[in-house]
């Protein structure tokens, strides 16, 4: 073929910058890489989790007190495997590196970004604080206000703040006054960038891969809990004048002031009640009809502290006779192989990324409902 002598190693160096360049969201939270070529698609793996310390009082009469400097760990499932994959055929007219990334590592790139990316933002349903109202763009600066109240008071740390929006939200936020004068403060990063900046101690992005949550609830009429429920419990009852349909998981319900997510699909309602809702966090002591409201769909924004969640990946194994190159940069991990389908008797070329997502520590986080 006309570009043969392009290796797939120039594939391979050429596309990851790119693919780094299109990620958002794990370019924002905690990473973990090793050079571990014997991890496989589905394989779980311990990542230690960023260790969290107390500032305390000096008191003199007592003199200092000690913490011990412990580390825990979580166990991440690597069960993502974003790809791509070409015939050489499609490639034939290409001659050089430059037209090679105009008609495939630029657009390959972006594919792999945005699935990794819409993969990571679906961590939203392991978050249970929650501000904004359900079916309503974010669309002032006081969101980012509650957002970071919300933070503040969970005790996030102030430093690497960021959110990430959807296109709604984004395009909202971006007509806003006191972003389009930002060249009058001398600052126009925001306007060059066409991204909002940072704004009240957070630096905001947008990505088309934040989820949109749907409800699997289809009438919620006086709900309340059913049965009392003890405190810690990690479930609880619901029954309602009219409640039909299921929660889904990384639905939201708020009981007394406090929302928090459901962790498991539910059972289909049946006589206006559901017998199990598994939620997080756990809850404190409720009597039987205590008032409850299940928050609908929505637009599930992210603002957190890097340290909320974890984008975990390690490099894939090179195949077997065929040619193929591995690289890695700041903590992600490309393979390209160029190989033959024998079933369709024809050469591929393929790049593909191995990567698990994590929540650690959900506190440190709050999703902005749209």
């Amino acid at each position: 073929m006309s570009n043969s002598f392009i290796t797939v190693k120039d594939f391979a160096r050429a596309a990851l910058p790119r693919l780094i360049d299109h990620l958002v969201f794990p370019n924002l939270i905690h990473k973990d890489y090793s050079d571990d070529f014997s991890v496989m698609k589905g394989d779980t793996i311990q990542v230690r989790k960023p260790v969290v310390l107390e500032a305390r009082d000096f008191d003199p009469a007592q003199g200092v007190s000690t913490q011990d400097i412990v580390e825990t760990s979580v166990d991440v499932t690597l069960d993502k495997i974003a790809t791509v994959d070409v015939g050489i055929e499609a490639l034939q007219g290409a001659t050089s590196v430059e037209d090679l990334t105009r008609v495939f590592i630029d657009p390959a790139a972006a594919a792999l970004a945005e699935k990794i990316n819409r993969d990571g933002l679906k961590l939203y349903q392991d978050i249970y604080t929650a501000v904004g109202t359900a079916g309503t763009t974010p669309a002032t600066l006081s969101v980012f206000a509650d957002a970071r109240k919300a933070l503040n008071r969970q005790k996030a740390p102030v430093s690497g703040r960021a959110a990430v929006w959807d296109p709604e939200a984004d395009a909202a936020f971006t007509a806003l006054d006191a972003i389009v004068h930002a060249e009058k403060s001398g600052d126009t990063q925001a306007l060059r960038e066409g991204s909002i900046g940072r704004v009240m101690g957070m630096d905001h992005y947008m990505s088309q891969g934040v989820a949109l949550h749907e409800t699997g609830i289809t009438a919620a009429e006086g709900v309340k809990v059913k049965t009392d429920v003890a405190a810690g419990s990690a479930s609880l009852a619901l029954t309602g004048t009219s409640l039909t349909g299921k929660l889904r998981k990384g639905d939201l319900i708020a009981v007394g002031g406090k929302t928090y997510t459901v962790t498991a699909d539910s059972a289909a309602a049946a006589a206006n009640s559901i017998a199990s809702v598994s939620v997080s966090p756990a809850l404190p002591a409720l009597t039987a009809n205590t008032a409850v409201t299940l928050i609908g769909s929505h637009t599930a924004n992210l603002a957190f502290h890097p340290m909320a969640f974890a984008f975990v990946t390690r490099p894939l194994a090179a195949p077997g006779g065929v040619e193929s190159y591995v690289t890695h940069y700041n903590g992600v991990s490309l393979r390209v192989v160029r190989g033959y389908d024998m079933q369709h008797k024809r050469e591929m070329l393929s790049m593909d990324v191995l990567y698990g997502f994590k929540t650690l520590y959900p506190e440190l986080a709050v999703r902005v409902l749209g």
